[in-house]
């Protein structure tokens, strides 16, 4: 009886390699996924590395999430209480965790559009299979421009704590020099894996300066208790958005991660790292500094202690200052690398050839980050145009749109759908939110705050 349960062959001989029907449906499923991804040789920028010199695929999904966190969480973290002095307890902590969801879900979309197409690289490769080249050069030239303002924004912080540190000990000039000469030597390694331990001390770096902090001030108590909300307007307001906006923009490194990935499904995990983690330390940062500063907190914080506290922290957080911009530049810089050799064998040696070309990129992307950091007198005015106009959609309008071309003609084919398009049709609109009144609350800061100090020796701590 139990025989006859079995398919047999003509012959009469048992065959036991008949598939289920789950089977078949799973060969029909991966039949169907093949036919939207793309063709073999675009398969990975990185193509198969079993006897390479140079292996980038070998991420560990914790590496990631660490190398994400320390890209995300920096000196920013301390902008935060000022937010909340400006727009209040109960709208602050709404936006900080409706933005950090927001951004866990834009997060997703991309990793699931890394999966469908494996060539992906960086968000120029994503907006060619959406738009053609116009797409990834048009796409390509904003994100190089905001990733080399943000190695800028980096180099300009490291200036204002070394001034912080030494009192000014020397031309600031000097110090944004140094800071150049720094990052640009921790950049030198060519695979994420390397920065991977670096970005454990990075992390460590901005907690244990947020931790002082917040017992510094607990104990000094400047604000006296909580102070009340002074009254705000809507140009304010939003300047106070989009810091915390800028606290979430990390979304441009995310492909480029990814990449590395040695299995590219375990993004998912390496996300819900970073942003259990970031959401977690900004709203206890924020809302604790804030709750012994008072509503005349400096941004960042750590300008509210005490003249030797701040030292203290600003010397414990510099690791933080230059890992989380070299972790920028090295994505930033890998992009140029390999854009000109992609699909050649230069990718993975160590020859002359090689180095000299990565080594020649990266000293260039960060000269020019010094003269944008030496040469903007309302630096931080300019990065929140750059704010408003790239992470804006980096890290909101873009990846909702990869949505929409993932489930092109499926919009409203089901209830889920219908939910998931009604979602992203609003995260795209909160994107053109961010841009547009992003551009007008950082052009009147830029108009009202004039300024001449480009390449001067004066003190901006």
């Amino acid at each position: 009886m139990g025989a006859s349960m079995e398919s047999s062959t003509p012959s009469g001989e048992m065959d036991y390699n008949i598939p289920k029907a789950a089977d078949l449906d799973q060969v029909n499923l991966e039949a169907d996924e093949k036919q939207d991804i793309a063709p073999a040789y675009k398969q990975d920028a990185f193509g198969n590395e079993e006897f390479a010199e140079v292996k980038y695929k070998v991420l560990k999904w914790w590496q990631c999430g660490l190398l994400m966190v320390a890209e995300t969480v920096s000196l920013g973290v301390l902008s935060l209480p000022a937010a909340i002095a400006t727009m209040g307890y109960v709208p602050s902590v709404i936006v900080l965790v409706g933005l950090g969801v927001i951004t866990t879900y834009t997060g997703y979309i991309m990793g699931q559009m890394k999966l469908r197409f494996p060539q992906i690289t960086t968000m120029a490769d994503a907006a060619e299979i959406v738009a053609g080249k116009f797409g990834r050069e048009f796409v390509g030239a904003g994100w190089s421009i905001f990733f080399i303002f943000i190695m800028a924004s980096h180099l300009l912080t490291f200036t204002v704590a070394m001034n912080t540190i030494t009192d000014h000990g020397t031309c600031t000039i000097v110090f944004g020099i140094v800071g150049m000469v720094i990052s640009f030597v921790c950049t030198i390694p060519r695979t994420l894996e390397k920065m991977s331990w670096l970005s454990i001390v990075s992390f460590i770096s901005i907690f244990s300066a947020v931790i002082i902090t917040m017992i510094a001030l607990g104990i000094e108590r400047p604000g006296a208790g909580l102070t009340a909300i002074t009254q705000t307007n809507l140009y304010n307001g939003f300047t106070a958005v989009t810091n915390i906006v800028f606290a979430f923009c990390s979304h441009g490194a995310f492909f480029g991660l990814m990449a590395e990935l040695r299995n590219p499904r375990d993004f998912t995990k390496s996300l819900c790292l970073l942003q259990g983690l970031d959401m977690t330390l900004y709203l206890v940062a924020a809302v604790v500094i804030y709750r012994y500063a008072g509503a005349d907190v400096t941004s960042p914080a750590l300008g509210s202690t005490s003249s030797v506290v701040s030292k203290v922290a600003y010397g414990i957080a510099l690791p933080t200052i230059v890992i989380a911009g070299v972790i920028n530049g090295h994505v930033a810089i890998k992009y140029v690398y390999v854009r000109i050799f992609r699909g050649t064998d230069r990718m993975h040696k160590r020859d002359w050839v090689a180095i000299s070309s990565w080594v020649g990129i990266a000293a260039c992307m960060w000269v020019l980050a010094w003269i944008i950091a030496s040469a903007i007198p309302v630096f931080s005015n300019l990065l929140s145009l750059i704010t408003a106009l790239f992470a804006s959609w980096f890290s909101f309008g873009f990846p909702s749109i990869l949505w929409f071309h993932m489930n092109k003609g499926v919009y409203f084919s089901s209830p889920r759908k219908i939910v998931l398009t009604i979602i992203n049709l609003i995260i795209v609109g909160i994107a053109c939110a961010l841009c547009g009144m992003g551009l007008w609350v950082s052009g009147k800061a830029i108009h009202d705050n004039p300024s001449s100090a480009s390449f001067s020796c004066a003190n901006n701590a």
